[in-house]
Parts: structure tokens; sequence; C-alpha cells
């Protein structure tokens, strides 16, 4: 067979190079991707849940507490700096929702036991390098007379 016609390990079929399908195929069937749009959908799911505990438990509370926080109508000339200290008040209390989720998520999961790392193998100890640097010398002056 000519060296053209022979499928190359690249994917490429009688010398020319993949389509960009080709490639898109390659890309797509890739464990990394799907493992990525897995997390993608789960995270969203999880993004829900953590809403709505901000939404429905935390914020009431902290109205009750605090009184109707809003900081919104807050303003500096054209700059709305009320909206940025709700959305870090936001972020904070999502923050601490997560944290805590992961807590309880990580104290009721099952701690996988890890393996013993192999032993490296033992060297030679001091003695043993003293007593052949020992036996070296000696050959070595045997040798030279």
């Amino acid at each position: 067979m000519p060296e053209q016609m022979k499928i190359q390990k690249e994917g490429t079929l009688y010398g020319k190079k993949p389509s960009w399908i080709d490639e898109f195929k390659e890309f797509i069937m890739r464990g990394n991707v799907l493992d990525m749009a897995v997390g993608v959908v789960v995270g969203s799911a999880f993004t829900a849940i953590v809403t709505s505990i901000v939404e429905n438990l935390l914020t009431p509370i902290i109205a009750l507490i605090m009184g109707e926080a809003d900081f919104a109508s807050i303003t500096v000339g054209p700059f709305g700096i009320g909206a940025v200290i709700n959305a870090i008040i936001t972020f904070l209390i999502t923050a601490f929702v997560v944290f805590w989720i992961v807590k309880v998520v990580n104290k009721l999961t099952p701690k996988k036991e890890e393996e013993p790392a192999p032993e490296e193998p033992a060297g030679p100890t001091t003695e043993e390098l003293l007593t052949e640097i020992r036996d070296l010398l000696k050959q070595q002056e045997q040798n030279g007379k």
C-alpha cells in the first residue's frame, strides 16, 4: 500500500487532514467534556437549592432581625452603589450557605480509607556505606602495591 493510503495515527485518511467536523466529534467524545457537562447540570440544580435557601429562609430571618435591608436606593452621583452593596451581601450569604452545605455533606459522606504509601526501599545504612568504602580503599591499596 502506498504511504499516502495508510490511515495514520492522528486520524488522517489518505494523507488528508481531518475536517473540523471530525475534530469536533473527537472533542465532544472525550471524557472530560462529558464530565464537565454533568458538572454544569448538577451545578445548576445546586444553584436552585442555594438560591431557595437564601431567598426563602435566610433573607426573611435577616429581615425580621434587622428590618427590611435594601440598599438599592443608595447612589453616589450616577453610580448605583446600593446595588453593589446588595450584591456583596447576597454573595456573602450565598457563600455562607454553600460553606455549610459542603460541611454537612462532607460529614455525611463516608470517608475513603487512604491507602498507605508504598514504602521506599531502604537504602544502605551509614555503617554499610562506611564498610563498603573501607573495603574499596583496602582493595585499591592492595592493587596499588
